[in-house]
């Protein structure tokens, strides 16, 4: 249900001087979010394109809160996550996906994100999370709530859920068709490290080629068909 304008107002004039970073490899999606935030009185200090210059820039630019989306190319927004807060434990970070499904969500949570939301929420939704994450309260999208609670609470029959953190960065990368020798590089770890990864991947999704990973991907909501 949506917020009334009243609540939409207030929203906006609470964004006043927050200096926000954003994350994200479309420059018309960095657009919109930018007229929006700006236009709630957000202070935009920098767009990066991947998740590796999203860690970069974070410290450099200042920024009070990192948007950034979960899929971009590189090393994407759940590894990217997990670097920039072991340089920077306390960077405020609100992830985005245009995905429904409850893994990456748990994940960037228990990784350290204050906040998750989806892409397909309205305006007035992302202005509330990025308002309550900039002053470092937790915010989950509403959509997902119940999804996530669940898949902590029971555990997720979803089979990508056994992997690990480095696994499922990896199999994210995979599923969209990237070789293993542009994996690796992103990574900085040797291919030999990533075909490891690869082998228990596929033992644990019991899948046997790179068509089936990315069916797996499709099925868990990771990707968009």
């Amino acid at each position: 249900m949506n917020a009334p304008c009243d609540g939409t107002l207030a929203s906006a004039a609470m964004l006043h001087g927050l200096k926000v970073l954003l994350a994200d490899d479309h420059a018309i999606v960095r657009m919109g979010f930018r007229l929006l935030l700006e236009g709630a009185g957000a202070d935009i200090v920098g767009e990066a394109e991947c998740g590796e210059q999203a860690v970069a820039m974070y410290a450099d630019s200042g920024a009070e809160l990192l948007v950034m989306d979960v899929s971009m190319p590189g090393i994407g927004g759940l590894a990217a996550l997990q670097r920039l807060l072991a340089k920077v434990p306390t960077a405020r970070v609100l992830m985005l996906s245009a995905h429904h499904d409850a893994i990456v969500p748990t994940r960037a949570l228990q990784s350290g994100a204050l906040g998750y939301l989806s892409k397909r929420c309205e305006p007035e939704e992302l202005l509330r999370a990025v308002r309550q994450v900039g002053r470092g309260q937790r915010y989950l999208d509403p959509e997902l709530a119940q999804q996530v609670a669940l898949a902590q609470l029971a555990g997720s029959s979803d089979p990508a859920s056994l992997l690990t953190d480095k696994e499922l960065a990896v199999f994210l990368q995979l599923a969209q068709g990237r070789s293993v020798a542009e994996v690796a590089a992103d990574f900085h770890l040797s291919p030999s490290t990533v075909g490891t990864h690869l082998y228990h991947i596929k033992q644990k999704l019991n899948v046997d080629n790179a068509a089936e990973l990315t069916l797996v991907a499709l099925r868990s909501g990771l990707l968009e068909g």
